[in-house]
């Protein structure tokens, strides 16, 4: 029977996909083939297994990483001056330079053996996410070393011997590394950069040896313009076929000392105001022996795979890492602003216009650091989730965007003049940054999260294209055979379920007893079913022209994050006790997240070319509309107020920030917070005795003298945090030499003008 199947009907089903099927470049096959899959695969399935969710162990950190956290983090951020870092200095001042390298800040990932701290993915986050909340340029000093770069492909594919001789190196800060990929011709097109290495004999250390000589340019290169270890990628090729029988081997990577002839390290990039180092450079005519190619002669040609799996893992760490800490500084920032600051006699706090932006600031607080949780719970575990990865830096990035916005419009003026008082400028202006590094969030969104996880994470397809692509006829249609019927029954199964959740609203979906939360896993069931089928049906009717609809791809791409983010939230939700208090910030996620769900399916089906099929799907998972309006006024109030009074809610939902009193920005405000809502009840006697006068309020009794100067320091508190700074004109410009001659200054230029 299945011999019968095999040949009469799948054999037709054959010789048609594999002529329909779109050739993948060498790039597109290593960027599928890197990493692995975890929950996302569950998800795409159609039918989540919450048990495996909820049963994964938190990501912890150790003895030693807490102490770490607590000691040489804590130290580092005293000693941290944002404002003299980027406006005075315009880079780390040396002795932070020599602690971090003294503190192997730059070899947490590195192990032991080696010299290194061997902390976790889990350690490793908590020290960007603290050091984020204190300076930027400081956290992305610290996290590339531990993330793209030298030192994280040497661990995974060097040799021995070159572990020996450079993990050590760059464990202690006696080699800076970066690593080199962006060219002027190559962007996000890693396959099209034209920095070229040829295969040749040349003389190294005073020996002839088989290497390469290597010409490149490269830009946007972190820690570029003190690196002293270049990490380089470049295409290999072997004219005179001295390594083979292959003339063009590939995309390499090699390991460039940049003290060798030829290199040339250039001048800063500014990015985006961020003082970070960053900057181009260049080779000519650069000859490095065999050996210096990460993994060796046998790596030749492999440089995209290796860095696609180390991308896998270090795009789910570093980024999202800042952003949740963007996320959650904004929380702690904007909340306490909005209480102690007062217009038309009350809090703005208060108002319906700030509780809408401050309760999507909480919770995007709470969405990301949940899911920041759980993917460093799978990295810990030593999972590379490739498609994961790419949700994460996505739309961590995206979304500390929104919640900054939103920061920034809530704080008005204070946010808008610089100076030492400004805590969110510098935040607000590196928001660029994190969305076009590791991968543009455009490319990233349309092409790549639904583009690779159709692939790799739905359950049948990569089989088959596997047996598509085999060059053994016989072998391909067994191998096809199989993975086809499997299939078409999970298809025919993923389609009654779909309908049965549809129209019943998810009420008999499988969810865990999870009290209040329930009904949302209930939901998320529902929705994966759902997703699962238009997906499929998608492929089905579109095939390898799928890639080119890009905005249905970013839409199917859109409710795969949200599956994956509000999985996590829920995950939170449990791990932390099922804290009633939080609940309203679990609430604004899931109806923020159901309605981008519902709204993207609608735009799916409304835009599928196939109209026959797309009648079908909205009959089948949609056949009421898009029903869910986002968050209620109720849960968007509750959420708001998380942030609004101090609480262990408050606390839970901005964890880990740096804390440093220093009379100035985050602590004037903190201390001033602290006081208005210690005095909140006075100030609530003296508004029902229609008094303003703190001292004529003792005087009549209404206060206690005790109460009264509680009053005054909070009064004087909050003046403290609403100043902002100006400067003389002189400290601004050289233009100026003494404030006399601002006056004299446009007074000549005046003149200048009228006689002109």
């Amino acid at each position: 029977m299945s011999s019968f199947r095999r040949d009469f009907i799948t054999k037709p089903i054959f010789s048609w996909a594999r002529g329909v099927l779109p050739s993948m470049s060498d790039t597109e096959r290593e960027a599928l083939e890197a990493g692995d899959v975890w929950w996302d695969a569950d998800l795409f399935a159609g039918n989540p297994d919450w048990s495996k969710l909820l049963n994964q162990a938190p990501a912890t950190l150790t003895a030693e990483e807490k102490a770490f956290l607590n000691g040489p983090v804590d130290e580092l951020c005293v000693m941290l001056d944002d404002w003299k870092i980027n406006w005075e200095w315009r880079d780390l001042p040396p002795e932070v330079w020599d602690f971090i390298k003294q503190k192997k800040f730059f070899g947490m990932i590195i192990p032991k053996e080696h010299g290194g701290l061997g902390f976790s993915p889990y350690a490793h986050s908590e020290v960007v996410r603290k050091l984020s909340s204190r300076s930027l340029a400081a956290a992305v000093t610290v996290m590339v070393p531990n993330s793209l770069g030298p030192g994280e492909l040497l661990m995974r594919f060097g040799t021995k011997e070159q572990q020996a001789r450079w993990l050590p190196r760059l464990a202690d800060g006696r080699d800076i590394p970066c690593f080199g990929l962006t060219s002027p011709e190559a962007g996000s097109d890693a396959a099209s950069m034209i920095d070229s290495g040829v295969i040749c004999k040349g003389t190294f250390e005073g020996r002839e040896v088989l290497g390469l000589r290597l010409n490149w340019h490269k830009r946007y290169i972190t820690l570029g313009p003190v690196a002293t270890l270049l990490g380089l990628a470049f295409k290999a090729y072997d004219p005179d076929h001295l390594a083979g029988n292959v003339d063009e081997l590939g995309i390499t990577v090699a390991l460039i000392p940049t003290d060798l002839p030829g290199v040339s390290i250039g001048h800063r990039h500014l990015p985006a105001m961020q003082v970070f180092q960053n900057g181009p450079n260049w080779g000519k005519d650069v000859f490095i022996p065999m050996d210096y190619i990460i993994g060796g002669q046998t790596r030749l040609g492999q440089g995209w795979k290796m860095l696609m799996t180390a991308l896998a893992a270090g795009r789910g760490i570093s980024l999202p890492s800042l952003s949740a800490a963007g996320a959650a500084y904004a929380a702690r920032t904007t909340g306490a602003y909005a209480r102690i600051r007062e217009q038309f006699g009350i809090s703005i706090g208060k108002f319906e216009g700030i509780e809408e932006p401050l309760a999507r600031i909480a919770g995007t607080a709470y969405l990301l650091d949940g899911a920041r949780r759980l993917t460093c719970a799978a990295l810990n575990e030593g999972r590379h989730p490739a498609v994961i990865s790419g949700i994460m830096k996505l739309q961590a990035t995206e979304r500390m965007r929104i919640a900054i916005d939103d920061a920034m419009d809530i704080h008005g003026g204070k946010a808008v003049i610089d100076g030492p008082q400004n805590y969110l400028g510098s935040l607000y202006r590196s928001v660029p940054v994190g969305i076009t590094v590791e991968g543009a969030n455009i490319l990233t969104r349309n092409l790549i999260v639904f583009g690779q996880g159709a692939i790799r994470a739905h359950p049948y397809l990569l089989q088959e294209m596997n047996a598509l692509g085999e060059q053994d006829h016989a072998k391909g249609l067994d191998a096809f055979d199989d993975a086809f019927w499997k299939h078409v029954g999970h298809s025919v199964v993923t389609l009654f379920r779909a309908f049965g959740r549809s129209w019943t609203g998810g009420m008999f979906a499988p969810a865990p007893d999870a009290g209040e939360a329930t009904g949302f896993y209930r939901q998320l069931s529902r929705y994966s079913s759902a997703f699962a089928l238009c997906a499929d049906m998608a492929l089905l009717t579109l095939g390898g022209a799928l890639k080119r609809k890009e905005m249905l791809s970013a839409r199917f791409g859109d409710i795969l994050s949200e599956l994956y983010l509000l999985s996590a939230a829920l995950k939170r939700w449990q791990d932390e006790g099922r804290q009633a208090a939080d609940f309203a910030a679990l609430e604004w996620c899931m109806a923020s997240g159901f309605r981008t769900i519902e709204s993207r399916f609608a735009e799916i089906l409304a835009n599928l070319p196939n109209r026959f099929v797309a009648v079908i799907l909205k009959f089948v998972v949609q056949p009421f509309g898009a029903r869910v309006l986002g968050p209620s006024d109720r849960v968007v109030h509750e959420c708001a107020q998380l942030v609004l009074e101090p609480s262990a809610a408050r606390d839970r939902l901005t964890p880990d920030l740096s804390h440093v009193d220093d009379d100035r920005g985050v602590a004037r405000l903190e201390k001033a917070f602290l006081l208005v809502t210690g005095t909140e009840e006075v100030s609530k006697r003296m508004r029902a005795a229609h008094l303003h006068d703190w001292q004529e309020a003792v005087k009549r009794g209404v206060i206690t003298q005790a109460e009264g100067e509680q009053l005054k320091a909070a009064h004087e508190a909050v003046a403290g945090v609403i100043e902002v700074d100006d400067f003389a004109p002189e400290s601004l410009s050289p233009i100026y030499k003494k404030p006399a001659d601002v006056h004299s200054f446009f007074q000549e230029l005046g003149e200048q003008r009228a006689a002109s």
